[in-house]
């Protein structure tokens, strides 16, 4: 299974460059420790008579600024390249792009994922397809306990909460199958709730949608009640139509 190292997208990218960027700086500070630490050790043994103890001084001018000016340049470099990865980004900035964002409203149930697609009028339970190259735009929310919506591949983790929805703006750059999950533990179901990201061409996915209107099913209040049930390691399945404004009932239901 691909993860943050493997990316497949412009954020899961992003983020990789930011690891291997931290983990570059940090290695600049402990590998110098490291072989310091050895060549005192070796050099001070005491088998070496050349080795001089000199252990009555007071302060030394250059010793304070490499003390001091090396762990400043690390924090100042890493806060620095933290602060503006955090903006670039945002979870919910939108990515530049010729093509047209897709919504997707998302609800994590116990154990398993919805996911509704408001433009097209149809829902998908456990698996998720989405054009590739272009931008989607999710709404996350929980229909009970916390959740944590994560495509390793694709980047940025993000809280599922009931009673309110949070915003993700993730893309495949091409088309693939991916791994998401909660990360995030939830209860007994928690090892099976997963699903598969499927990158499609964008004539592939409009001929997906086709496919989903024509097996019907319609996701209303009653079968998003069947739905919210606790039950784990449910096969894929999709909803012909959805029921007008279903996500924000899940989000309002939550609210007690």
């Amino acid at each position: 299974m691909g993860g943050v190292l493997d990316p497949q997208g412009p954020i899961g990218a992003a983020e990789r460059l930011i690891l291997i960027n931290a983990t570059v700086v940090m290695l600049a500070v402990i590998l110098p420790v490291i072989v310091l630490t050895l060549g005192f050790a070796w050099w001070f043994r005491a088998g070496n008579a050349r080795a001089r103890y000199l252990p009555d001084w007071e302060y030394s001018g250059p010793v304070e600024l490499v003390v001091w000016s090396i762990p400043a340049l690390v924090v100042i470099f890493v806060g620095g390249m933290a602060w503006i990865s955090t903006h670039d980004l945002d979870p919910g900035k939108p990515l530049a792009s010729d093509n047209k964002p897709i919504e997707i409203q998302v609800v994590a149930l116990d154990w398993k994922w919805l996911f509704i697609y408001p433009e097209h009028g149809v829902a998908s339970v456990n698996r998720l397809p989405v054009p590739a190259g272009t931008p989607l735009h999710f709404s996350i929310t929980s229909a009970g306990v916390m959740n944590s919506f994560f495509v390793p591949q694709l980047g940025s983790q993000i809280y599922a909460m009931g009673g309110m929805a949070t915003r993700l703006v993730l893309q495949a750059d091409k088309p693939g199958t991916f791994t998401g999950l909660s990360a995030q533990y939830s209860g007994a179901g928690f090892s099976d709730m997963r699903f598969e990201v499927v990158a499609l061409e964008p004539a592939a996915f409009e001929d997906w949608v086709r496919r989903a209107r024509a097996g019907g099913g319609t996701l209303d209040a009653v079968e998003y009640t069947r739905l919210v049930r606790p039950s784990s390691a449910v096969p894929p399945a999709t909803f012909g139509a959805v029921a007008p404004n279903l996500f924000q009932t899940a989000i309002h239901l939550t609210v007690r």
